[in-house]
């Protein structure tokens, strides 16, 4: 039995685990859940009733980055996983302030009292530190900081597209158009039906 993948096609965080899981080629059962419809067998999986969650025959998780991990570590053939602290440095301010910052800019209505150019300006600050670090990638080559991160940037780049580009921010504006226009992200995007108990199975890479 594969292991099986609960996913949401739009959700940075199920994209990235997707990412991981189709550059190590680990196989899965892929089952794309609607937020508003959460499938029972998915409740009684995920503890936080997030996506994504992965559930093999000895674990359950339900950590995106915990899944590109576990993923890269089966196998990892670009490398990914050699990438100095520095690397998991970045991940964590892109998962946390700059993450905070992007969801009080793009759902400011969410949250009370957010004002959205305040968060905008305060997320761009990680993005013009950022953009200094990359010059093809975030270290000499791809590693798995370009592919935690590039997920959350594209999410905060299509709040307003035309005011992301006019930002002076070239390398990290090129190294997230080489993302969007690469095949690894279209396979990545393939659109998915609404899983329901009894479905035949999809497999994902």
């Amino acid at each position: 039995m594969k292991p099986i993948l609960y996913s949401f096609r739009r959700c940075p965080y199920a994209m990235r685990a997707r990412i991981a899981l189709a550059a190590s080629g680990c196989r899965v059962e892929l089952r794309e859940v609607v937020l508003r419809d959460k499938p029972q067998a998915f409740l009684d999986a995920s503890v936080s009733a997030t996506v994504p969650t992965l559930v093999s025959k000895s674990e359950t998780i339900d950590e995106s980055l915990d899944i590109m991990i576990w993923a890269l570590k089966r196998n990892d053939p670009f490398d990914w996983l050699d990438m100095s602290d520095t690397g998991y440095a970045w991940i964590e301010r892109a998962d946390g302030p700059f993450k905070t910052h992007l969801d009080r800019t793009k759902y400011a209505n969410r949250y009370e009292g957010a004002d959205p150019n305040h968060h905008r300006s305060r997320a761009s600050e990680f993005l013009s530190e950022l953009d200094l670090q990359i010059d093809d990638w975030i270290f000499k080559r791809p590693s798995l900081a370009d592919y935690a991160i590039l997920p959350f940037v594209r999410q905060f780049a299509f709040i307003d597209k035309p005011w992301f580009d006019a930002q002076p921010w070239p390398k990290l504006q090129a190294w997230l158009e080489r993302f969007l226009q690469s095949d690894e992200f279209s396979s990545m995007m393939s659109k998915y039906a609404q899983w329901h108990e009894g479905d035949a199975p999809i497999y994902f890479p």
